[in-house]
C-alpha cells in the first residue's frame, strides 16, 4: 500500500491581494515542498514582492489562504511568522553598518532568547553563529565592521543573519541584483548549499543566474501564475517567451 504524500511545506490557494483597484494578485494557488529550491520570476509588477509581503506578514490579502506547515499565515503578525520558522531579505541590504560581522549575526541569533538574557554579557562565538559564518564564507571577516563589506558580501551577511535564526523557510528577493560575476557564482553555490537543509524561494530577473542554478520555476504575470515547471520547460513555453522573454514582432509574426 502506498503511503500517502506529505504536505507541502508552504501552500497557497486562491490567494488575492488588491491596492485600490489594481488586483496585484489574482487567484494565486503555489505549493513548495519541503527541501526545495524554487525560483519565483516574472516581469516588474507581477506580483512576485507582494506574494513574500503576504507570506512575512507584511501584506494581509484580500482572499485566499497561506498555510505553512500546517498553520494558517493569515492575519499573523509579522513577528510571530519569524518565529514559525520563516526568514526573507529585501532588495535592499539591512546590516548593521557599525557593528562587525559577528555581531550582526549574533544580534540575529538572539530574537530565541528571552528578553534578559540579550543584556547578559556572552562569552565566545555560540555554535549557531560560528555555523553560519562558515557557511557564508566570512569567517576570515568576523571582526570587521559590516560597512566595509562589499555588495556581494553584505548579501551574503544577510543570508548568514538568518541561517542563524535557523529557519526552514528561506524568502530571498533579488538576492544577486548589483552583483559582479564572481558574486553571482559564490552565491548561486551558497543557494545550492543551503537548500541542503532548508526551503528556499528566490525572486530573481537575472535569467542567466536561473539557468544555472534554479530546479523548479514558478513564473507569475499580472498577479496570476502563468507556468510552472524545470527550467527547459519554463524557457520552452510560448507564454512564458512572449510576456518575460521578450520576442520580437517579427518572431511573434512567424
Amino acid at each position: 500500500m502506498t503511503s500517502p504524500a506529505a504536505p507541502a511545506l508552504l501552500d497557497i490557494r486562491g490567494l488575492e491581494v488588491v491596492f485600490g483597484g489594481f488586483r496585484a494578485l489574482d487567484g494565486v494557488d503555489l505549493s513548495v515542498e519541503q527541501g526545495e529550491l524554487r525560483f519565483l520570476i516574472g516581469p516588474n509588477g507581477a506580483g512576485k514582492t507582494t506574494l513574500i509581503d503576504v507570506i512575512t506578514g507584511l501584506t494581509r490579502p484580500a482572499g485566499g489562504s497561506v498555510t505553512y506547515a500546517g498553520t494558517s499565515l493569515v492575519g499573523r503578525p509579522e513577528h510571530r511568522i519569524v518565529r514559525h520558522g520563516i526568514g526573507r531579505t529585501f532588495q535592499t541590504s539591512v546590516v548593521f553598518e557599525e557593528l562587525t560581522v559577528l555581531e550582526n549575526i549574533d544580534l540575529a541569533a538572539c530574537f530565541r532568547r528571552p528578553l534578559a538574557a540579550l543584556f547578559r554579557q556572552r562569552r565566545g562565538t555560540s555554535e549557531a553563529v560560528a555555523a553560519a559564518l562558515e557557511r557564508i564564507g566570512l569567517t576570515g571577516m568576523a571582526d570587521r565592521p559590516a560597512g566595509v563589506l562589499s555588495h556581494g558580501q553584505r548579501q551574503w551577511l544577510e543570508i548568514g543573519m538568518l541561517i542563524a535564526q535557523r529557519p526552514r523557510l528561506l524568502l530571498l528577493d533579488e538576492p544577486v541584483a548589483g552583483m559582479s560575476r564572481d558574486e553571482r557564482e559564490r552565491t548561486g553555490e551558497l543557494l545550492t548549499e543551503i537548500a541542503k537543509d532548508h526551503t528556499v524561494i528566490v525572486v530573481e530577473h537575472d535569467m542567466e543566474f536561473l539557468r544555472r542554478y534554479a530546479s523548479q520555476v514558478t513564473v507569475l504575470h499580472e498577479g496570476k501564475v502563468l507556468v510552472e515547471g524545470d527550467v527547459a520547460a519554463v524557457q520552452a513555453d510560448p507564454r512564458v517567451q512572449e510576456v518575460y522573454l521578450g520576442r520580437s514582432r517579427e518572431e511573434k509574426a512567424t
